[in-house]
């Protein structure tokens, strides 16, 4: 039976609508729920608390983006061979690998998006304090921590992606093992 080339376009075009809207959606919810936690826990928090905070959201995103990369990259093959010998969290780490553009998108784009947009807010806070504690400009402050947070941000996330280079199957692995606890 021959497919009406049409009728396929309309269906790619619905599916990639149904994307975007569960992807906004993701985002959304994913957003308000770290930024609520985030907030909750700055409002009476000192320094070194909003510290951590800020390390635990530049860590997040350096880990979503390590296993955003190492789905793209990773060879499904050992995979098979461990789902037919029943490997605990080879079949999640293969629905992870036929999903590769999707996950990577979850998890390089929304989750990455989002915690260095917290991490932004975060240091907004962090920025307020210091100005309270030393006697420095607001300007030098705020462009210092921004400085600081972005080379942190990218150099993690560069380190992150040859890791994840190297280390595809590795990682993936490890994430399918963590999925399969979920699954029981």
């Amino acid at each position: 039976m021959k497919k009406n080339p049409k009728t396929e376009k309309r269906g790619e075009k619905a599916s990639q609508h149904r994307w975007v809207v569960t992807v906004f959606c993701m985002a959304v919810t994913l957003s308000a729920a770290l930024s609520l936690a985030s907030e909750s826990v700055l409002g009476n928090a000192g320094l070194v608390v909003a510290l951590f905070i800020l390390l635990a959201f530049i860590l997040l995103g350096i880990v979503f983006d390590i296993i955003g990369v190492a789905v793209t990259a990773a060879d499904p093959r050992p995979f098979h061979s461990m789902a037919a010998h029943k490997v605990r969290g080879a079949k999640e780490a293969l629905k992870l690998l036929r999903s590769a553009s999707s996950v990577s998108s979850v998890c390089n784009d929304v989750v990455g998006d989002i915690c260095g947009i917290v991490s932004g807010t975060t240091a907004a806070v962090i920025v307020v304090r210091l100005q309270a504690a030393a006697d420095l400009p607001a300007l030098v402050l705020s462009v210092g921590v921004t400085a600081l947070i972005s080379g942190f941000t990218i150099g993690g996330k560069a380190l992150g992606k040859a890791f994840a280079m190297r280390s595809s199957t590795k990682v993936v692995f490890f994430v399918g093992r963590l999925l399969s606890i979920f699954h029981h």
